[in-house]
């Protein structure tokens, strides 16, 4: 039997207050069963295991419900990630509010979920199993946790509630996560390429039959139909594809010879399909740069003008584009079904530069 993961006593030092853990005892508040590992997964809110006195401090609200508006008129509801310190975030944001910190900072994540249970899952991210936010691992929580995870080095990493993940993740429980060099944004790892201007693309579709499911729909191995996906909208950063062009959140300007850094993610449930219409240089990918002095094995490539690239779900490419001149540079996201990889849709953007 596995109990009593929680007996804690008192600490000292940075760690007063935290309480003490029984690393021996792997289950959460008893015996780890196949249902406790699947739907019927621990639900508490314990302290924060090993508690460091913090470089930075984050808060995350959630769920905060969202309602947006597509390009026909229909209404999506959305669950979102707020943040209480920015007036406007604080409501909820999709995606989520970015989060952006320092490599070896420590960080604290302190999560409020005010409906039903949620986690925090800082993915790419290698914390303790405790704050991983993987609930069939550690716990699901109902009402507060602070995760504590210190960055090992610099990339594109993103963050999403783990809970009921397939769901929930569609439903907009997911947010950019920046891990910048220790001095700071301008170079994307300590050594690498410098860069000018930056643009974050999170490449997503909707499917809104999945946006009127509750919030355990087919957690326990009820067939709710979340094996079918059939996406009706398409977005990047979290812009409909008819506003893709212009808007700011995802158009680029920049100057001639500026180096811009494109921040590429697929949070779309297929391939996706990129094509940009200059040449890059991919610098980084899921979250490790490419060049870095400690992979010797990894090197920065060109990708040609033109020449489409493909990602899938989760994945990450950081792609520098140097433009000489004043120009126009198109861009195209093509959204492949996860099975026949026919095109289920397309967002088009650009790069202005003058």
């Amino acid at each position: 039997m596995l109990r009593n993961v929680f007996a804690q006593s008192g600490g000292s030092g940075s760690n007063s207050g935290s309480g003490t853990i029984d690393f021996t005892k792997t289950g959460v508040q008893g015996q780890l069963t196949f249902e406790t590992f699947g739907c019927d997964v621990f639900h508490v809110n314990p302290a924060t295991p090993d508690r460091l006195t913090p470089d930075v401090t984050l808060f995350r609200e959630l769920v905060r419900d969202l309602d947006l508006v597509a390009p026909d008129g229909r209404k999506i509801r959305m669950w979102t990630f707020g943040d209480p310190k920015d007036p406007k975030a604080s409501n909820g944001t999709y995606p989520g509010p970015l989060i952006r910190v320092r490599e070896t900072q420590v960080v604290h994540t302190v999560m409020s979920a005010s409906k039903n249970t949620h986690t925090i899952h800082h993915h790419g991210i290698e914390p303790t199993t405790f704050n991983d936010g993987v609930g069939h691992l550690s716990f699901e929580v109902t009402g507060n946790y602070t995760y504590q995870w210190r960055p090992a080095e610099a990339g594109s990493f993103f963050y999403h509630c783990h809970k009921n993940t397939t769901l929930h993740f569609q439903m907009g429980l997911h947010g950019p996560l920046i891990v910048d060099p220790i001095d700071g944004p301008g170079r994307l790892f300590t050594g690498g390429p410098a860069y000018d201007v930056e643009a974050v693309w999170a490449a997503d579709s909707l499917d809104p039959r999945w946006h009127l499911m509750n919030h355990d729909a087919g957690l326990c191995g009820d067939d709710v139909g979340l094996n079918r996906f059939e996406p009706k909208y398409f977005l990047i950063s979290g812009v409909f594809s008819n506003r893709t062009k212009d808007d700011p959140r995802v158009m680029v300007k920049a100057r001639p010879r500026q180096r811009i850094l494109i921040r590429v993610g697929c949070a779309h449930y297929g391939p996706i399909r990129v094509t940009i219409g200059a040449d890059a240089t991919v610098v980084g990918n899921d979250g490790r740069g490419l060049g870095d002095p400690e992979r010797p094995w990894g090197r920065p490539f060109l990708q040609p003008a033109g020449q489409p690239f493909e990602l899938t779900t989760a994945r990450r490419w950081d792609l520098i584009v140097t433009p000489q001149s004043p120009t126009t540079i198109p861009a195209k996201i093509e959204y492949l079904d996860w099975v026949t990889r026919a095109v289920r849709g397309v967002a088009e953007t650009r790069i202005v530069v003058a």
